[in-house]
C-alpha cells in the first residue's frame, strides 16, 4: 500500500535527512511555518485535511541549558505537542514516529540502558522528553518511539542558532586556532542523522512491532575521543586537551553514560565509519 508520509520539523538536522531518505515517497515536508504543533486545534484540522498514513515527528525543543530557564517552552514542544499529535494520529488511524533521547535516563549505569530500562532524567529537558514519551504511549496505539543520542548531520540551518552540531562546532573552534578543552568523562554513541533516518524507514517498512527502539551508531566514546577523531580525519593539528566535567561547569547536569543498548534491531555501522562519511 502506498503510504502518505508527513515529516514534521523537516528543516532541522534530522528532518532534512528524513526528507531525503523518504524522497521517493514524495513526503509532505512541514516545518514551524506550516504547522504550529503546540496549537491543538491547528494540529487536528491540518492533519485531518491531509490525512497522512505515517506521521514522523522530528520537531523538538533541543536546547538543554535553555530548558532550565524556559521549562514552559520545552514542555509545550516536547510534551504537550506530542500528546496532540498522538491523539490525532489515533483518530486518523495513522502510524506516529517520534524521536526521544538518552536524556530520559540518569546516566549512572556504565553498561548502558535497554529500551525497557527505568527512566530517571537529571534535568528539565530530560523531564520534558519523558513527558512526551508518556503522552505518546498513552494516546496512540500505532507508534514507534525511537531514542537516539549525540546526533550530528548536515542541516539547512547551519549558521543559524542551533544549526551547529558538535562536529561543526569543533571545526569552527579549531579554525580559530586556540587550545581546545573537551570533557573526557562523559560517554555515548555519536549518531549520524543519515543512519538514523535510514533505520527509521527500515522500521516502518519492515512492519516492526510498535514500541520503543534504540538507534545509534555502534561503539562508545567520550566527547574528547569524538573531537580527536574529527581532527584526525580532517588532518588537523589541534591543541586538544581532555578535562573532567567538573572543570567545565554547565548550567545543567548531563548524563555521564549516555549509552543506549539496542536489543531489537540489527546494529548500525560504527560511529567512526559514519563520521568519515559525514566529513567527506
Amino acid at each position: 500500500m502506498e503510504q502518505k508520509v508527513l515529516i514534521l520539523g523537516a528543516n532541522g538536522m534530522l528532518g532534512h535527512d528524513l526528507s531525503r531518505v523518504f524522497a521517493n515517497q514524495n513526503p509532505f515536508l512541514w516545518d514551524q511555518t506550516d504547522l504550529d504543533i503546540t496549537d491543538q486545534i491547528a494540529v487536528e484540522k491540518k492533519l485531518a485535511d491531509l490525512h497522512p498514513t505515517v506521521i514522523i515527528n522530528a520537531a523538538a525543543y533541543t536546547n538543554v541549558d535553555g530548558a532550565e530557564t524556559d521549562a514552559q517552552a520545552a514542555f509545550k514542544i516536547n510534551a504537550d505537542a506530542v500528546g496532540y499529535l498522538a491523539q490525532t494520529a489515533q483518530t486518523l488511524g495513522a502510524i506516529l514516529v517520534h524521536f526521544s533521547t538518552e536524556y530520559v535516563f540518569d546516566g549512572k549505569n556504565k553498561t548502558g540502558y535497554r529500551e525497557d530500562s527505568q527512566i530517571g532524567p537529571l534535568n528539565v529537558y530530560g523531564h520534558s522528553k519523558v513527558s512526551g514519551e508518556e503522552l505518546l504511549i498513552k494516546n496512540c496505539e500505532m507508534y514507534y518511539l525511537i531514542r537516539s543520542s549525540w546526533l550530528y548531520g548536515h542541516s539547512p540551518q547551519i549558521g543559524k542558532p542551533r544549526g551547529l552540531n558538535f562536529v561543526e562546532t569543533m571545526l569552527k573552534l579549531a579554525a580559530e586556532g586556540r587550545p581546545l578543552k573537551v570533557v573526557n568523562d562523559q560517554f555515548g554513541s555519536p549518531t549520524y542523522t543519515v543512519d538514523l533516518a535510514l533505520q527509521t524507514r527500515n522500521i516502518i517498512e519492515q512492519f516492526k512491532p510498535c514500541g520503543i527502539y534504540h538507534v545509534t551508531n555502534s561503539g562508545v566514546c567520550s566527547w574528547y575521543d569524538f573531537a580527536a577523531e574529527v581532527f584526525k580525519l580532517k588532518g588537523l593539528a589541534v591543541d586538544l586537551q581532555p578535562i573532567k566535567s567538573q572543570d567545565y561547569p554547565l548550567a545543567t547536569s548531563r548524563p555521564q553514560y549516555s549509552i543506549l543498548l539496542n536489543t531489537k534491531l540489527d546494529p548500525l555501522r560504527s560511529w567512526n565509519d559514519a563520521l568519515k562519511d559525514y566529513l567527506q
